[in-house]
């Protein structure tokens, strides 16, 4: 008895539940037809379709919103994470072994190029300068009396040959005197910004000691990694979207500057080179960025989410022609928040598409196009009533 009320009971469910799917959901009764499920129950199908009242006109036409399939480029999105770099960066080291005796610098300041960083004591160099330069005149006057006696035929040419080196390698000395001293300042090679300094004056240095890093950080270099797909389709100087990790809200947008030359065997990826204005100086050295480039790919159908249907045999949408819904199936090639992008052998630009009242619809049915405005004024007016 109890295996034949669990019979029953399940009997009743199972009859149940058919009855609520075939009444309730009419878009499945093309699937329930297929299965001859309506010649086993004895059904007609035209009767197991409940449409509601509101939803039909005169002509027995069902009441649907549309949408237009348009036309819109398939994008290939490529998303990096890149480390940010100074357009320039030099590291500045001495030349010379001295004590700092002048040190007009300031931690964090731009400096111009060419301007004086540090000087060491040049006391030694200076007197080697003037001790240079009096043997330079001595070895002048010395020529020119000799050139006088050459005139007179009291001077031998052996004689003008070396006063004539005596002078040149003066002239050397001199030479030679000016460059140590030189090398008792130091300047800045290019133009950019200081760092924080570790030197004082009256600090000793020695020869290859680093004095200072000097930074151009008007331009910044990002170096990021794309994968090997998207290799022919980037070009120098192209364009692309990009924020740094730590300056979410700050919108920029860079350019390729570089390229390289050989792809990645282990990671199967290509390093490329950005670069970004950094004209407010918000961006510095050092910091992660993540970069967005879009390659636009083959034209596809754009149409509105809600138009998207699902059958056994995979998606497709209500296509409104010469009044009546026709059935047209389609691939999903790309779906986004506000479109999908399809691609379909009986559907072009410029196709009407049911996206409201695609319960009740089937193949071949009359339809009726509302405008959103009509629908909307309607569901005000149902409200207040």
């Amino acid at each position: 008895m109890k295996i034949l009320r669990q019979i029953g009971l399940t009997a009743l469910v199972i009859v149940a539940g058919l009855y609520v799917w075939i009444t309730y959901v009419p878009a499945a009764h093309p699937l329930l037809e297929r299965l001859g499920l309506f010649d086993l129950l004895g059904i007609e199908p035209a009767q197991a379709q409940v449409v509601p009242e509101n939803n039909r006109r005169g002509g027995g036409s069902i009441s649907v919103i549309t949408a237009v399939v348009t036309e819109k480029a398939l994008a290939d999105r490529i998303n990096a994470i890149g480390d940010g770099r100074a357009l320039r960066s030099v590291t500045v080291r001495s030349n010379a072994v001295g004590v700092i005796t002048d040190l007009p610098l300031t931690a964090g300041a731009f400096v111009e190029s060419g301007s004086v960083i540090l000087k060491l004591l040049d006391e030694e160099e200076q007197i080697a300068l003037e001790q240079a330069r009096i043997e330079l005149e001595n070895a002048r006057t010395d020529a020119a009396r000799v050139e006088r006696l050459r005139g007179s035929g009291a001077a031998t040419e052996v004689r003008l040959s070396e006063s004539e080196l005596a002078l040149r390698s003066a002239e050397l000395a001199v030479r030679q005197a000016e460059f140590a001293l030189s090398q008792r300042e130091v300047k800045a090679p290019i133009s950019g910004w200081i760092g924080i300094l570790d030197l004082e004056q009256g600090d000793r240095v020695n020869a290859q000691d680093v004095l200072v890093t000097i930074t151009d950080r008007s331009d910044i270099l990002i170096d990021f990694r794309v994968p090997d797909r998207v290799v022919g389709k980037m070009t120098v100087g192209q364009t692309f979207d990009l924020a740094a990790l730590g300056l979410r809200d700050l919108e920029l947008t860079g350019q390729i500057s570089a390229i390289d030359s050989v792809v990645d065997r282990a990671s199967r990826t290509l390093l490329v080179q950005g670069r970004v204005s950094n004209a407010e100086d918000l961006l510095r050295a050092g910091m992660a960025f993540s970069v967005n480039l879009t390659f636009p790919g083959p034209t596809m159908l754009s149409i509105a989410p809600l138009a998207v249907q699902w059958s056994s045999e995979g998606p497709f949408v209500w296509a409104v022609r010469e009044g009546k819904a026709v059935q047209v199936p389609v691939a999903i090639v790309q779906r986004n928040s506000e479109e999908v992008l399809v691609s379909s052998d009986d559907l072009v630009a410029g196709d009407e598409v049911v996206t409201e009242g695609v319960q009740t619809l089937r193949e071949g049915a009359e339809v009726t196009v509302q405008t959103q405005d009509a629908t909307a004024a309607a569901r005000a007016a149902g409200a207040t009533l």
